[in-house]
């Protein structure tokens, strides 16, 4: 194998599962506001019912509590993230952010442009999500060229 190759994870899917409580805000918020497509659904007794929604390719961001208190500090000014948060990549934030408050979302924090070269928005949403909108500035490879921006072999 060359360097460049990486091994195939032995995990085919992240899905993070969220209980809501007003199921149908939050299935219209997300399925229909924010446009992830439905890949399934089910039902089954005393009203259970799941969608599941397709989000593009996922990712498990694992921060220490100071890179953490950092994130919040750049994109919002203040301490606000609850210990779990969902970042959705968008082509715009600055008009998803409009659309999705438009839908019921509460803006927490408007598009910033960041240091790691994104514009993140913060939103509280439907499901009790506390969610990140962000814009990538960059492709992966000019990324990769910047200094900061490294991955570990």
């Amino acid at each position: 194998m060359s360097s460049s190759e990486q091994p195939a994870s032995p995990v085919r899917q992240l899905r993070l599962v969220v209980e809501a409580d007003d199921y149908e805000a939050a299935v219209r918020f997300y399925r229909d506001v924010l446009g992830l497509p439905e890949q399934a659904a089910y039902s089954g007794d005393d009203d259970a019912r799941v969608v599941i929604l397709e989000a593009g390719r996922a990712t498990l961001e694992i921060a220490n509590p100071a890179q953490k208190r950092m994130i919040d500090e750049v994109e919002v000014g203040q301490q606000v993230a609850p210990r779990l948060r969902v970042a959705f990549e968008v082509d715009d934030t600055a008009a998803t952010t409009d659309r999705l408050v438009a839908a019921g979302a509460t803006q927490v924090a408007p598009p910033t442009t960041t240091p790691w070269h994104s514009v993140n928005a913060r939103l509280d949403a439907p499901a009790n999500l506390h969610i990140t909108l962000f814009q990538e500035l960059h492709t992966p490879e000019t990324r990769a060229t910047l200094d900061g921006f490294t991955t570990n072999p």
